[in-house]
């Protein structure tokens, strides 16, 4: 049973993840043969004030 991890900035829609969930299944199973009510898919969205690039929070920018 494949696991995939997806982190990612808060901020998409509904529509974005529901098409993200859908997709990554959809490689997953392609490439590894597995069954697609096997592959289970997480998002951690993570804020701006928690991720930083450079020194710097995305949310001071």
């Amino acid at each position: 049973m494949p696991y995939v991890t997806v982190k990612m900035l808060e901020g998409r829609t509904d529509e974005q993840k529901k098409a993200l969930v859908e997709k990554v299944t959809q490689a997953v199973a392609e490439t590894t043969g597995a069954p697609v009510d096997k592959i289970v898919v997480f998002i951690e969205e993570m804020s701006k004030k928690h991720y930083a690039l450079a020194g710097k929070r995305l949310a001071d920018e």
